[in-house]
């Protein structure tokens, strides 16, 4: 029995994380991805497309999954580690090509890697999941590839960097995007270095760039010329924090296939505060495989597993390194991001365990895969030992990694005493407009604290000094404890502590910026609620299923939100404004969101995209009231403020227009905590007419409570209330009036909890 977490968060301090959900990049799903040309010669014209250097594709059919998808278009993809003689070519598959908004499940283009070098068949896959827990970085997982019924074995599925990759990240999708790409025919000693600055003129930066956007060629040369020459201000050109995980991931894992040795492998996304961020990219040659270094040559084992943590610090045309770490608040924060990186994943063996659990995921389809390069033996023992000798050879990821780990953590700036920093929090508890908010923290070894801090999950953190002088709710002055006092706006806090002394910093929590504790604010006025994928839940009143944002009034007094705006873009607030329109103290109000402005009532220019953005609601004045980012959302549930108009948001069963529940949804078992002693089965039958059975078992003895829940998640009746003894139970529900429709039974155990979907027709 598939069990879920049944989840109420009333979490005394929240940390939040801007890591996505997963869907077709699963990693416990190899998925099965089938081509189909008319012509029998594809391999020969795909070989052309790529010998002629055309962009164009050759166009087929592709089922992923058994879901069919015509007119897609089809093309080789890869460098080195494409070869028109081999079988197993990578692939580029675009669904959309001719048919617009053709998509599986919010993906336009598939990326197949052909696992050219790496023996063990986990390199690139656990890379990324690696990198994701700290920095924006893409979905990968795995996919067995037939092309016109003949299998051509098992590759590497990997999300593009796309613009659904942008939004999901950045809120935003039309800024420049740029791919670091050695054109080809590049000689090596002509490549120039990483980020250097070749004057004005954008044409200097083609051999090295490729422009993903409708535009951006002049806003990389002004990023490039403020890194290499006016250094002072690279902080407002580049996202630092990002960057300095970026760097420290690359140099921990020897990516020498990357940009901390070639110019390649990478993006560059402007975000909305004017910031490029980079974003790794092709981490198949992770884990030592890549071996030429640019400056330091051709790199043996021990080499690899010493390479220095601030290789190129001092070559100048490596600005992408020389430029930041010269700053040595910059360089405290690298080696902080790597320690973090070690500590978490490598010093507790976390990464073996982990490649193991992938390669048993993977290990019967890499057997059957007819075109590997490395032979099934080489697919075990390479986790450990070396495949090949010489140049050629494959080093082992734990002989790279163990021995890594240790020449690391023996250099003089990894054995510095970081400050340490406990106890952090934040009172009040609950946060509304205009309230005073003490943050404090305790701390050892600091020479300076700071809050940093921002009221936009897409804004910029702003720090201020703490202080433990007794005047800033920190208790005693010199008693360790550290306070700031913060003034709450209309919109949710998100925030981190960071320490400095001499010699090291510190963070807290310590994959921050990328995660950071959050504060829910409650103002009079909230989006409340909301659907981002409405399928078959909530009809409009022209009986179109549409997406819909709630809102309500925690106040006492009504609020005529004539002027105020709502929007789904943070470069343009101001995209929908409400009509002449009230909300009543205590009051609900239902926008839908479906960019149909002939419709009665309140339907609003804009569309919510079930794979994630943000919904902001600002006043006449485009002061933000209110503001939520979401990734991805399921079908036919919402997501929604728990405890009502004042927690934070999580997903929940539909309560159009009325008090949020804290039920799931869900056709399968919902279970919370830890194992349970009772069993929910599915009512029967399903759908009924005017009355269903619904049956559940306990092992034991215990407290029960069995209800009915509308689709808005009003308890319509209770079936059973109190202590029952242990065995099966059997009870019918009937309508008795109620309208047709979707309906859930709900069964509370003791602490845990159990629900099914019932639909009445």
């Amino acid at each position: 029995m598939k069990r879920k977490l049944f989840i109420i968060l009333l979490a005394f301090l929240s940390i939040h994380s801007m890591m996505p959900g997963q869907g077709f990049y699963d990693i416990n799903t190899v998925n099965t991805i089938e081509i189909t040309f008319e012509e029998p010669n594809w391999d020969y014209l795909l070989d052309q497309l790529v010998a002629n250097g055309l962009e164009e594709r050759l166009t087929g059919t592709a089922t992923i999954n058994g879901e069919v998808f015509d007119s897609v278009g089809v093309r080789y993809k890869g460098n080195s580690s494409y070869n028109a003689n081999q079988v197993k070519n990578p692939l580029n598959i675009k669904l959309d090509y001719i048919i617009d908004d053709q998509l599986y499940e919010d993906y336009g283009t598939i990326k197949l890697a052909n696992v050219f070098k790496d023996p063990s068949f986990v390199r690139e896959v656990l890379s990324y999941e690696i990198a994701r827990k700290y920095m924006p970085a893409g979905l990968s997982n795995y996919a067995n590839v037939y092309i016109n019924g003949t299998y051509l074995g098992l590759y590497t599925n990997d999300q593009d960097v796309d613009k659904f990759f942008m939004r999901t990240h950045y809120k935003s999708d039309e800024n420049p995007r740029v791919k670091g790409e050695i054109a080809d025919g590049v000689p090596p000693g002509q490549m120039g270095g990483v980020w250097e600055y070749f004057g004005t003129d954008s044409s200097s930066y083609y051999d090295l760039y490729q422009l993903e956007s409708d535009f951006g060629w002049q806003e990389l040369v002004w990023f490039l010329d403020t890194l290499n020459n006016h250094n002072t201000v690279v902080d407002n050109v580049l996202n630092i924090d990002n960057h300095l995980w970026f760097l420290a991931f690359s140099n921990l894992l020897v990516n020498l296939d990357g940009p901390i040795n070639n110019p390649q492998n990478h993006y560059l996304y402007k975000d909305d505060n004017g910031r490029f961020n980079p974003i790794p990219w092709d981490l198949n040659e992770s884990f030592g495989i890549f071996t030429t270094h640019q400056t330091l040559g051709q790199l043996n084992t021990s080499q690899l597993q010493h390479l220095s943590p601030f290789a190129n610090i001092n070559e100048s045309t490596y600005p992408i390194i020389s430029k930041i770490l010269s700053n040595e608040t910059y360089k405290k924060m690298y080696v902080a991001h790597m320690k973090t990186m070690i500590e978490e994943n490598f010093e507790n063996d976390w990464y073996e365990t982990r490649a193991l659990e992938i390669q048993d995921i993977i290990d019967a389809d890499v057997l059957a895969d007819p075109n590997k390069f490395y032979t099934y033996s080489n697919f075990t023992g390479n986790l450990y030992n070396q495949v090949g000798g010489g140049p050629q050879g494959i080093i082992g990821i734990v002989q790279l990694m163990d021995a890594r780990v240790n020449y690391l953590q023996s250099l003089t700036e990894f054995q510095y005493t970081a400050p340490s920093i406990t106890d952090v929090i934040h009172i009040p508890v609950q946060v509304s407009p205009g309230d005073e908010i003490t943050f404090t923290a305790n701390l050892e070894e600091e020479d300076v604290v700071y809050l940093a801090y921002r009221s936009s999950a897409t804004g910029l953190f702003t720090k201020l000094m703490m202080y433990d002088d007794g005047n800033h709710g920190d208790g005693q002055a010199g008693d360790g404890i550290y306070g700031i006092f913060l003034t709450a706006g209309s919109t949710d806090i998100q925030y981190y502590i960071y320490a400095e002394n001499q010699d090291a910093v510190a963070f807290m929590p310590v994959r921050a910026e990328y995660e950071f504790y959050e504060i829910s604010i409650t103002g009079d006025l909230v989006i409340n609620e909301f659907m981002a994928d409405n399928e078959s839940t909530v009809m409009d009143q022209d009986g179109e299923y549409d997406d819909w944002i709630e809102f309500y009034n925690n106040g006492t007094e009504d609020i005529n939100l004539s002027g105020y705006y709502l929007s789904d873009d943070a470069a343009e607030t101001n995209l929908w404004m409400f009509p002449d329109t009230v909300i009543l103290a205590g009051g609900y109000l239902i926008v839908w969101a479906d960019k149909d402005l002939t419709q009665e009532g309140l339907h609003a220019d804009m569309k919510l995209s079930a794979s994630g953005e943000v919904i902001i609601l600002s006043d006449a004045s485009l002061n933000l009231v209110d503001e939520i980012s979401f990734l991805a959302q399921k079908p036919d549930t919402t997501t929604g403020r728990y405890p009502n108009g004042t927690g934070d948001f999580i997903e929940m069963l539909p309560t159009f227009g009325a008090i949020n529940s804290n039920i799931l949804t869900s056709a399968e078992e919902i279970i919370s905590g830890k194992e349970s002693n009772f069993s929910l089965e599915q009512n029967y039958p399903n759908p009924f007419d005017s009355k269903t059975t619904i049956t559940f078992s306990l092992e034991k003895g215990d407290v029960v409570t069995l209800e009915v829940y509308n689709i808005y998640g009003k308890m319509i009746e209770t079936l059973a209330s109190g202590y029952l003894q242990a065995g099966e139970y059997t009870y019918t529900w009937q309508t008795n009036g109620q309208p047709r429709g979707i309906y859930f039974c709900a069964l509370r155990v003791g602490g845990q909890s159990s629900v099914k979907k019932m639909i009445a027709q």
